[in-house]
Formats: C-alpha cells, structure tokens, sequence
C-alpha cells in the first residue's frame, strides 16, 4: 500500500483522542513489589527474568511498548496529551521487507478504507475493540497476570481482556468468531508459543486499514529477556488476505511504580459525528 502521506497520518492518528487522557494512572507512585535494585537504589531492568513457580519465565507485571520510535505527545499535529502509538499501530508492517504481501484484493481494501473512506469505519474510532494486534501496539499499558494454566492480560485501553490458556487445551475446530480470538500456548523453554484462532472476519490490522480474515491463525512467541523486557514475535497466517505468512516483532517494557486505569473511547466522545462518512 505505499507510504502514508503526513496528512493522512495525523488525521489517522488524532482519532485515537476521543477519550480523555489523563496525564497519570491511578496508584501514582505507588511502589512496586519485589523490584530488584542497583547498589545505588535504582531499578535493575537488566536484572535476570523471575521465575514463576513451576521455574518457568513469569510474564506478570505491568508492561507498555517500548519509548523507541514512538509517535504522539505533539508530533504530527497531535496535542499534548494524546496517547502516542507506535509505528506499527499506523502500519504493521512498516518494518518488513517489501511491506505487507497482500494479496490484490486487500490491498484495494486497505487502500479504500484509509484513502477513499479517510479511516471512517475505523473499530478503535468508533468505539469498538481493536484486536490483539493493535492491542499489541497501543502504547498505553496492559497489566500481564500469570497463573498455572492461565495467563491474563488487562489492556488500559478500553477496558480490555484477554484470555491465554495454558493448560494443554487444543484450538476449537469451528470456534464462533470474537475480537481477540481463542489462545492456547505452551512452552518451548523460556518462550511461550501461543496459538489464536476464532477472528471476526474484517478485522483491522492497523490503522492504514490492513485486513484479517476469520480463517487466520497467529502465533506469538512471548519472551521475557530480563527483569525489563518483553519480546513479542507474532507471526500471521492468512492465506486468504497475505501471500505468505509474515512476522513482526514487538518490545515491550516493563512499568513501574503506577497501575491500570480505565480509559474508555466513548466517554465524552465529539469527534465521530465529524468523521467523512
């Protein structure tokens, strides 16, 4: 689909503003535990991955994407305060090789849904969820909560919740389609593998309107490298949409001393009755 020009960049990425953003989560400054520390008192990001339990890499903590690269907070015409994205939420495959390999059919549907439609059917702009992708690429924090059998992730963004099983369970056969998906993962040493099926059909990959189709499968690869980082491989298949499977990778960092709060699209919302329709 070619580079998105700066004009419809900013209008894409103003739409992610028509919630309030509060400058602070609730919990300020409240410590967290079991954080460990430098000589001098200060955080050790690099300090070894805790283990869980069972001796296997706990992912629990509260995590944001990583500061790099990313945009918001008055760049490209965005008010202070707008929550920043990274790159790939604006295109997720801003970093492969060639970009995204549509096939022709999608690559028309990306084209019509953020040039011809100028991003009006946009789920995150009209207040419906976003899926794990954009999820993944949302920089404000999610909350990971690891339990035997089960880990749980809480997005800030709209309240969101995702499921990812660990108990050995296979994928459904003919699951009934949903926004995030059904996830069953396993371990392959310190990485978890996780595998997702069950989308919605449509679904937006991106905000240059990258579709999915229902039959897509992802899989993830969750690795946390050390007390501070969080690697996340994801790779999609989706013969129907893509050429070929293709794979990203996401960091994610760890956040301290704050918790989650509630950010909600709608609430006090003005923007969707100017949207182009």
């Amino acid at each position: 689909m070619g580079t998105l020009n700066m004009k419809l960049l900013a209008v894409l990425i103003a739409g992610l503003a028509f919630g309030v953003s509060p400058a602070a989560a609730q919990w300020l400054d409240y410590p967290t535990p079991n954080v460990p520390r430098t000589p001098d008192g200060k955080p050790n990001l690099s300090a070894p991955t805790p283990r869980a339990a069972d001796g296997k890499p706990d992912l629990s903590g509260l995590w944001e994407p990583e500061l790099k690269g990313r945009l918001g907070e008055g760049t490209i015409g965005i008010a202070p305060g707008d929550d920043p994205v990274t790159p790939e939420f604006v295109n997720i495959g801003l970093r492969l090789q060639g970009g995204l390999p549509y096939q022709p059919w999608a690559a028309q549907l990306a084209k019509k849904r953020t040039r011809e439609d100028k991003g009006a059917d946009d789920p995150l702009g009209n207040g419906f969820p976003v899926g794990i992708v954009r999820l993944h690429s949302y920089a404000t924090p999610r909350k990971m909560i690891q339990n035997p059998g089960l880990l749980v992730i809480l997005y800030e963004l709209n309240s969101t919740f995702r499921q990812i099983f660990t108990d050995g369970r296979p994928l459904a056969g003919d699951p009934n389609p949903t926004w995030n998906g059904y996830s069953s993962g396993k371990w392959d040493g310190d990485v978890l593998v996780v595998k997702t099926n069950g989308f919605r059909d449509g679904m937006w990959l991106d905000s240059g309107g990258s579709p999915l189709s229902e039959g897509a499968v992802m899989t993830e690869k969750f690795h946390r490298i050390n007390f501070g980082r969080l690697e996340i491989e994801l790779t999609v298949d989706d013969l129907k949409t893509y050429t070929k499977p293709w794979t990203v990778k996401m960091v994610q960092t760890i956040k301290l001393d704050t918790d989650l709060l509630d950010k909600i699209m709608l609430e006090n919302e003005k923007d969707i009755k100017h949207l182009v329709k």
